[in-house]
């Protein structure tokens, strides 16, 4: 037994059911005697969980009818000097993608189909922001980068990395305090979220972002994903997307507060 925390990899690789028995075995009484550590995987298993039902009607996607096209072309032999090897590294490169499209990384293929498609077919802003809400809701350690304690310090960062005023909402009527905020990674610059919390320790998320807002519906909207439930609007220069695991009612009181702190700035 180990008398410190494990690493994150090995937490993660104990979620996925990729340790040896034995060292499965030696996690399991690591954990009984770790509180903070099974916290940490209780946290892991949930976000797995919740990247399944997000991602899972993608995966059920039928494959595009231009891979399924390069999937059937039979293979030529070289012809002239180097022309079949160009062929040969095309069909091998699609049936590689075929592959990565079969399985588990289907999604991260499928990321890469839909950047080159980006200008037909636009990723929605409610499901953006639910990936982001899966994936750093469930952080014990680390959820945001600048915490609460330092707003002023956080307010500044995102405003000049967005290069327009950005600040959270006051929640604390409604239950939610504020734990922090982060940048994150949009489709052609920077976006940021802010994480707020309640006393039972239900997350939520608002995801704020400059992009293409000229062109999206101004209207409040509300779609679920997967486990998550979204309320998001355009206001401005402004996109934002409210996200939480919590009833549809009880999200939308939140939104209707924070649409009405946000368009009286």
């Amino acid at each position: 037994m180990t008398s410190h925390p494990m690493s994150d990899e090995e937490l993660n690789a104990y979620v996925d059911d990729a340790l040896t028995p034995e060292r499965r075995a030696a996690v399991d009484d690591h954990l009984a005697s770790h509180p903070a550590d099974a916290e940490r995987v209780a946290a892991y298993r949930a976000q797995t969980q919740a990247l399944k039902a997000l991602f899972q009607p993608v995966l059920d996607e039928a494959l595009p009818d231009r891979l399924q096209a390069l999937s059937v072309q039979p293979i030529k032999p070289p012809s002239g000097r180097g022309g079949g090897l160009g062929g040969l590294w095309q069909r091998l490169a699609a049936g590689v993608m075929i592959a990565a499209l079969g399985g588990a990384g289907g999604w991260l293929a499928h990321g890469q189909y839909l950047q080159g498609e980006r200008m037909a077919r636009a990723v929605p802003l409610s499901h953006q922001a639910a990936v982001a809400h899966v994936v750093y809701s469930p952080d014990v350690r680390r959820p945001v980068e600048i915490a609460a304690d330092q707003e002023e310090a956080l307010v500044k960062w995102l405003t000049k990395r967005l290069g327009a005023p950005v600040s959270p909402p006051k929640l604390g009527a409604l239950g939610y305090e504020l734990v922090g905020g982060r940048l994150l990674p949009g489709n052609s610059g920077p976006v940021a979220q802010f994480m707020y919390q309640d006393a039972s320790g239900q997350r939520m998320t608002l995801y704020v972002t400059t992009e293409s807002t000229e062109k999206r519906d101004t209207g409040f909207r509300f779609a679920r994903e997967g486990l998550v439930n979204v309320f998001y609007w355009v206001d401005g220069k402004f996109g934002y997307a409210l996200s939480a695991g919590i009833d549809k009612g009880e999200l939308a009181k939140v939104a209707t507060a924070v649409y009405d702190q946000l368009d009286q700035k």
